[in-house]
């Protein structure tokens, strides 16, 4: 007997979708990436350098993830734009090579990245941004909202 559905499996952000973006999840992700790769350049603890690993693992991957669902659910529903794909193309390497590696400088640009990325984001949402230093523990910058 046949069937009247075709399930199927799918991942999105929102199902629905309820247009709910906004990068800062990819940002403090990034930022987190960062601070884990400065820890680990000070830190000698073997239990310590091992949690480090796992967090900048952790939240490398889950900027990914958010850059993703942004990127295919707000960016690509009006089209291609080649910064943008550039640009996520970029963070996903970026990510990636922060998670195989301990180098500061990958990290910051990873922030980087993410922070051009949230840019481009408002300002297609048609909001202004501004730079701030970042206020958490690792001195970074980040491209905020101006609300």
């Amino acid at each position: 007997m046949g069937s009247f559905f075709i399930l199927k499996r799918v991942y999105a952000h929102c199902d629905i979708p309820c247009g709910i973006y906004d990068p800062h999840t990819a940002q403090i992700a990034a930022l987190t990436v960062l601070r884990m790769l400065e820890l680990l350049g000070d830190s000698k603890n073997a239990h310590d350098i091992a949690r480090y690993v796992v967090v900048k693992e952790e939240h490398a991957e889950k900027c990914k993830n958010e850059v993703r669902i942004i990127w295919g659910d707000f960016f690509k529903a009006e089209g291609s734009n080649a910064e943008v794909d550039r640009l996520v193309h970029q963070i996903m390497e970026l990510a990636s090579k922060a998670r195989q590696g301990s180098e500061r400088k990958c990290g910051e640009d990873l922030v980087d990245a993410v922070n051009r990325f949230a840019e481009l984001f408002w300002v297609k949402s048609g909001i202004g941004t501004k730079s701030v230093t970042a206020p958490y523990k690792v001195k970074a910058k980040m491209v905020i909202p101006e609300l």
